[in-house]
């Protein structure tokens, strides 16, 4: 789930709670190239207000006139654009794009309160909606499930897929969280130092004081979980990446200096740890881009992050550690030239 379709939601959910009425559009189907995935959302006030994006804006504004023309649908319904190339044309949709939409009228809050409580409480949720009796239901979801429209009902999926455990509670681990929390993580923060942990104030995210390995075995990786280890100190890294390499995790990175990685893995091998799953660890965590301050050190890092998990290959863009190194050497060839 996106966190624009949260936001989608929760203001669909206010507007509701004015007394406003509110149509609620999905995207359930796309065929060839299309701005939005299935599932997209966008919320539309009965006075043209809207939130959230199915299109490049073109879709959104012809919602906005049919609604104004023809007022709120009183029972749910589809429509479909872009079946022709001159209408994919006209409402954006690139290379003959074709998007159906299930619009939804909305009057009572009640619905998206029992949804969103689920959401707040970290629960992954399918909600089913039965187009011919408007009729929606709320039940446990898995990640791997997708929005999924059989021509009468509607299953759509909200809450976060992904897991990401960050340790330690400092400076750059709380920007950092925050972008995962912005990209759909479910963030959860270890740190037993209560120096560090007594400050974290990142709403959204779970703190935990125990000690890192104990957290990271609780968790139980899977591939849809990262773990990352930003304290610098080896008694606390060490602990988790030592159970995350062993683990399925997609992502398991350590921040730290070049040489600090390299002895970290000599380190790691003592652990028990076979030459594969000390190999996969990524360190030092990121995409080179220059980085400095916290900000600039997390946006490196959750690059990286979001391109292991959609499959990219970071090293295209080099990580941390391949990119100094070519510095170094173009530095180290070019002061050799400067002195012939």
């Amino acid at each position: 789930m996106d966190s624009l379709d949260l936001e989608v939601l929760q203001r669909a959910r206010t507007w509701l709670a004015d007394g406003k009425r509110v149509l609620l559009a999905t995207v359930v189907r796309t065929w060839g190239s299309s701005p939005r995935p299935p599932g997209a959302l966008l919320a539309l006030r009965e006075d043209g207000r809207a939130v959230g994006s199915v299109s490049g804006g073109c879709i959104e504004d012809d919602l906005m006139q049919r609604l104004r023309a023809e007022g709120m649908p009183e029972a749910a319904c589809r429509v479909s654009y872009g079946v022709g190339a001159e209408e994919a044309r006209r409402f954006g949709l690139p290379c003959g794009g074709t998007m159906e939409l299930v619009l939804e009228p909305l009057a009572d809050p009640a619905p998206l309160d029992a949804l969103l409580a689920r959401l707040a409480a970290g629960e992954l949720v399918e909600r089913s909606l039965h187009l011919p009796s408007g009729r929606s239901a709320l039940a446990p979801a898995h990640p791997e499930q997708a929005t999924g429209f059989d021509g009468e009902t509607l299953v759509s999926v909200f809450g976060p897929r992904y897991r990401l455990l960050l340790i330690g509670a400092g400076q750059l681990a709380a920007s950092l969280a925050r972008m995962a929390l912005a990209l759909d993580f479910a963030v959860t923060v270890c740190d037993p130092r209560e120096e560090w942990s007594e400050e974290w104030n990142v709403a959204g995210t779970v703190l935990t004081r125990e000690m890192p390995d104990d957290v990271v075995i609780g968790m139980r990786p899977d591939a849809r979980t990262a773990v990352i280890a930003l304290t610098h100190d080896p008694k606390l890294d060490d602990l988790a990446l030592m159970e995350a390499l062993r683990s399925p995790a997609f992502y398991v990175a350590a921040l730290g200096s070049r040489h600090n990685n390299v002895v970290r893995r000599e380190r790691l091998r003592e652990f028990d740890l076979d030459a594969s799953q000390v190999e996969a660890l990524r360190g030092p965590a990121g995409l080179y881009i220059g980085s400095r301050t916290p900000g600039e050190i997390a946006v490196s890092i959750a690059a990286e992050l979001v391109a292991v998990k959609n499959g990219v290959v970071p090293e295209r863009v080099l990580p941390v550690a391949e990119a100094k190194a070519a510095l170094e050497l173009a530095e180290n060839a070019l002061s050799a030239c400067a002195r012939k």
